[in-house]
């Protein structure tokens, strides 16, 4: 029965001509090379026509199942609409790059005996829709069937995730009733008399999942999908690398704005904001159509180094501080970094052999990854312990050596089966994005205390060759501000 099901869901989405019988005399791979293959050469293929039409989006069989705004809807009486407002914008990614992922989504589905998949996490939404939703606590989604892809948003942001919906239409859930949201992705999922719905255990809160059993009925299965979607979005494409080289860039410019706002008395704050300035108006030039959203900067002084995740203060810059720089800047959803240490004036000397220290650490590892193809994640952070302990500096590492970049943020998304921890087996390979960031923290009141950390970037090419695309310096040669 499982394959029968399978079976009829290639077949539905692959052809509605082809017979029966003949497909039955199909592989489940040959099938899967027929399906995604056209999609996968950057070809036309008719049997997706929302895929095909990347520029359009507009499904006309949602005309069927929902009024459009302000033409035949009642305000009290519509519980969801089409908001088609304006034409498409100008998306991040290629049709082709969409239609790749769109299509290995559906891989996914078809590996699982999935009719529908229902994604709500913001990175997976903006992964495949390249619509990043503001949440402001309520509920968003984004429904994939082996047919169409539909956004689901709030009444309040109008028709923006209609314009910003890549491959696919937008449906408009209203506030007037608390049921709106659910009933509106259930339609959706029911076009494909979906049976099987594959959802995001990793980040859907359990009242949420509990809802969607109830909302969908007995009769359906809900089998999660976080991991899998998650190794997809592991290994980045070329056009995906291109923006990554091109935030990084942003990035080291906001490392020589922040070099240059500090000095002794200025506030943590106006550090930071002198230094998202400067990627705010670098991402605006190189990417006119992009939304210019959630840029920062995290710089830290002093003890509130101790935390590579610590919040910017008032405090002011006193000499002899040791200074962490940390600037984020975001591309249409893509997160990158460049971290550093610095010091107002000279360190003492045993806060410089740790510096030093931690900067041996950070050019093993940086090596250590442009030799590391084919090695696992785990061995390369035992080799950088060993480093460490020979310091005696081991006990006061504070976190992993490294992670994976896309389609995350300080509130969305992980690639938590790309970092560099001992207990992380993934093997690196070409299209793999990961950072070299180790840290240490020496507590309060000790010789040279405060947090150590330097952050670069590197790019597993797909012929091998590892680039390192931080061009910021690192180390007590550069990074000492003198008065």
């Amino acid at each position: 029965a499982c394959c029968t099901r399978r079976f009829l869901m290639i077949t539905s989405a692959f052809t509605r001509t082809l017979s029966t019988k003949l497909m039955h005399r199909i592989s489940p791979k040959s099938k899967l090379k027929c399906l995604y293959g056209n999609l996968s050469r950057g070809l036309a293929s008719s049997s997706f026509p929302n895929i095909q039409q990347q520029g359009s989006g507009v499904g006309p069989s949602l005309n069927n199942l929902f009024p459009t705004y302000g033409q035949d809807m009642a305000f009290d009486s519509s519980n969801a609409y089409l908001a088609r407002n304006g034409g498409k914008a100008r998306h991040t990614f290629s049709d082709a790059e969409m239609s790749r992922r769109v299509s290995g989504l559906r891989e996914i589905m078809v590996e699982n005996d999935l009719d529908a998949v229902v994604l709500t996490s913001l990175h997976n939404v903006k992964y495949f829709s390249d619509f990043l939703y503001c949440s402001f606590g309520r509920p968003y989604a984004c429904v994939v069937t082996m047919d169409d892809l539909t956004t689901v948003s709030a009444g309040i942001d109008g028709g923006q995730p209609w314009r910003r919906t890549s491959g696919g239409d937008n449906v408009v859930f209203t506030d007037w009733n608390k049921e709106n949201y659910w009933s509106s992705v259930n339609q959706l999922a029911k076009r494909a008399n979906a049976k099987r719905i594959g959802v995001e255990l990793d980040s859907l809160p359990y009242d949420r999942y509990q809802k969607f059993q109830q909302v969908f009925g007995d009769d359906c299965s809900l089998v999660d999908i976080g991991e899998a979607t998650m190794k997809f979005r592991m290994k980045k494409s070329a056009e995906e690398i291109s923006l990554i080289k091109d935030a990084a860039a942003v990035a080291d410019i906001g490392g020589e704005a922040c070099r240059s706002a500090i000095a002794v008395g200025v506030p943590e704050h106006e550090v930071a904001l002198e230094t998202t300035r400067a990627m705010i108006r670098e991402i605006a030039r190189l990417y006119p159509d992009a939304e210019v959203m959630d840029t920062w900067t995290w710089f830290q002084s002093g003890i509130n180094t101790d935390g590579a995740h610590n919040p910017v203060t008032t405090k002011p810059i006193d000499a002899g501080d040791i200074l962490s720089m940390n600037c984020f800047p975001m591309v249409s959803g893509y997160y990158v970094a460049l971290e550093r240490t610095l010091f107002m004036g000279e360190p003492e000397a045993e806060a410089l052999r740790i510096w030093e220290a931690n900067v041996k650490v950070h050019e093993a590892g940086i090596e250590a990854i442009k030799n590391g193809v084919g090695k696992t994640c785990g061995s390369i952070a035992k080799e950088l312990n060993a480093i460490f302990a020979e310091e005696g500096l081991l006990q006061y590492r504070s976190f992993g050596y490294g992670h994976s970049f896309g389609v995350l943020c300080h509130y969305y998304g992980r690639e938590a089966g790309l970092e560099l921890r001992e207990d992380i087996e993934t093997v690196l390979e070409p299209g793999h994005v990961i950072s070299m960031e180790p840290m240490v923290m020496i507590p309060h009141g000790m010789p040279g205390a405060g947090g150590y950390r330097e952050h670069d970037i590197l790019v597993i090419g797909e012929d091998g060759i590892v680039e390192n695309i931080t061009k910021f310096p690192f180390g007590p040669e550069k990074n000492i501000i003198r008065a």
